[in-house]
């Protein structure tokens, strides 16, 4: 037992730093991709082409004077922005990076816990995130982050469905809400195959779900100011800025495992490489296309945003599903 208890702690400490390193030096390469998309070199100072620069972002906003809203509500005030980080964290606990492994004789998978309900866990725990920016929006008793505030949440709601629904085609045709399940499934051909559409509409939901651009809507400088987030400062709007990194880290890596063959190499003579490399490997590729996007595309109006949504990625989700039940129908032997 006290064995179970070290390896899961070790697990829990090498995952929570992989994401820390993703999410500190995803925003260098946020700043990065955005000046060679625009012609210029990005962050160069600080350190050997700017490698430092992560680091005295961190420095300055732990030092940087907090300004607390005078008129806010403070006990929800300080919660909102914990309520940001706190969801991404948790679903690390049933994410696989890899297969198991041997030492010693014993075998040890590369998953904090094996969950038969992993996808159920995924979708309940990050759909919280609605609450830090709700309550972020509301505390600050100021009518711009509220409004910030309520425009996220109709947005995230709406997405979060598109997200949910994309999600269904692959369990219909893997039998299982186990996530190493559905990675072993595609040890011969990735669903990103056989389900192409979700793999869209999955993307398109997980980037406007961050409220990224060209989805950024909620934080729209020209209409509300800053959105939800206006009235913090210092380390508590870090956390803010945080939370969406490492919800970008969490989407891409659940995508990497429903739909790009989790740690399976993409061509059987490069299985020589290490699955959780190749694990880090898609879900940096992944992470890198939202960057690309969002320094590629316009901001959208909010109309045509939940538009796209209720219109258009409500009916071709649902088509995915019904054609996916056809073919799991017809494969089983037909009605």
């Amino acid at each position: 037992m006290v064995e179970i208890v070290i390896v899961t702690i070790v697990k829990l400490l090498i995952y929570f730093g992989i994401m820390l390193l993703f999410v500190a030096y995803g925003t260098l390469a946020e700043r990065k991709v955005a000046g060679h998309i625009q012609d210029r070199l990005g962050p160069y100072h600080c350190g050997p082409h700017g490698i430092l620069q992560p680091l005295a972002d961190g420095i300055k906003l732990f030092f940087k004077e907090d300004i607390v809203a005078s008129a806010s509500d403070k006990f929800v005030y300080f919660l909102a922005p914990a309520l940001a980080v706190v969801p991404p964290v948790l679903v690390l606990a049933v994410i696989p990076i890899g297969d198991s492994i041997t030492i010693g004789g014993k075998t040890i998978p590369l998953a904090v816990a094996d969950v038969n309900i992993a996808l159920l866990y995924f979708l309940g725990v990050t759909s919280l995130t609605v609450y830090a920016i709700m309550l972020g929006g509301w505390a600050g008793n100021s009518k711009y982050p509220l409004l910030g505030g309520l425009r996220s949440a109709a947005q995230f709601i709406s997405y979060e469905l598109i997200l949910g629904l994309s999600i269904i085609g692959v369990v219909m045709l893997v039998g299982s809400f186990n996530l190493i399940d559905i990675v072993r499934y595609q040890k011969d051909m990735w669903l990103v195959i056989k389900q192409p559409v979700a793999f869209i509409t999955y993307m398109i939901a997980a980037i406007a779900e961050l409220n990224r651009a060209p989805f950024d809507l909620p934080e729209a400088e020209s209409e509300l100011v800053g959105g939800y987030h206006t009235e913090y400062s210092s380390m508590k709007f870090a956390l803010f800025f945080l939370g969406e990194y490492a919800n970008m880290v969490v989407s891409s890596a659940i995508a990497t495992a429903l739909f790009l063959g989790g740690w399976y190499a993409p061509v059987h003579w490069l299985s020589f490489i290490p699955g959780p490399i190749w694990f880090l490997i898609k879900t940096f590729a992944l992470f890198f296309f939202m960057l690309w996007i969002r320094w590629t595309y316009p901001r959208l109006r909010y109309d045509q945003l939940m538009g796209m949504c209720w219109r258009f990625l409500m009916p071709v989700t649902l088509l995915n599903i019904l054609g996916t039940g056809l073919f799991v129908i017809l494969k089983n032997g037909g009605l």
